[in-house]
C-alpha cells in the first residue's frame, strides 16, 4: 500500500442544492470565486448537484484533525444556522495519490 498523502472526505445529502450549498458558504465567509475563506488544512473543495435533487461535496484534507477543528468550530455551526440535514453518506479516504491536471 502506498503512503498516504492526504484525506479525501465525501459528503452526500438529499435534498440539498445550489441555494443551501451557497447559503453555508455564506455565513462561512467563504467566496469561491475570490478564493477567500477557506480553512486552513484544506487542499480542495468541490460541490455538485445529482440528477435526483442531491448535493455531493468533496475535499481534500492535509489531516483528519485540520478538517475536524473546521467542523467544531466553523462548519457545524454553519450547518445549524441553515438547517441542513446531516449527510445520507459520509465516506473518508486514504488519498495515494492526488494528481491535477
Amino acid at each position: 500500500m502506498g503512503e498516504v498523502m492526504a484525506f479525501q472526505l465525501i459528503l452526500e445529502f438529499a435534498g440539498v442544492g445550489v441555494d443551501e450549498y451557497r447559503a453555508v458558504n455564506e455565513s462561512l465567509g467563504i467566496d469561491a470565486d475570490r478564493r477567500e475563506g477557506w480553512p486552513d488544512g484544506m487542499v480542495a473543495h468541490t460541490g455538485g448537484t445529482t440528477d435526483d435533487g442531491g448535493l455531493v461535496v468533496t475535499e481534500i484534507w492535509a489531516t483528519k484533525e485540520a478538517q475536524g477543528a473546521f467542523m467544531d468550530s466553523r462548519l457545524g455551526p454553519a450547518l445549524g444556522a441553515n438547517q441542513m440535514p446531516s449527510p445520507v453518506r459520509l465516506t473518508w479516504l486514504d488519498l495515494i495519490a492526488d494528481v491535477r491536471l
